[in-house]
């Protein structure tokens, strides 16, 4: 199973837009799961703890294989979540790797 994380920085800095920006992101990701038959699961999370240097929302998702994420990656459902979470984030880092179970 292939692990996917993905983190960003929220561009809104006030508390209202900050939400918003959030909401926005969490719906067109998580609406991906039942769309791409690839996806294993998917969950968009806020940051918990006020540190320094943290991101403040993350995906974690899970694939069966790295075609898989692959193929989540060029689908056009995700092309177009892509688009609301470029507008509302910034400073994007990413990772993949293999879980054993």
């Amino acid at each position: 199973m292939i692990r996917h994380l993905v983190g960003w920085k929220l561009i809104a800095e006030d508390e209202a837009g900050r939400a918003a920006a959030t909401d926005a992101v969490r719906v067109a990701l998580e609406g991906l799961v039942p769309l791409i038959d690839e996806l294993v699961d998917l969950k968009v999370v806020s940051n918990s703890a006020d540190i320094a240097g943290n991101s403040d929302l993350a995906l974690i998702a899970h694939y069966a294989t790295v075609d898989d994420l692959k193929a989540y990656i060029a689908h056009p459902a995700h092309l177009e979540a892509v688009g609301v979470v470029r507008a509302n984030t910034t400073e994007r880092w990413a990772i993949d790797y293999e879980v054993v179970l």
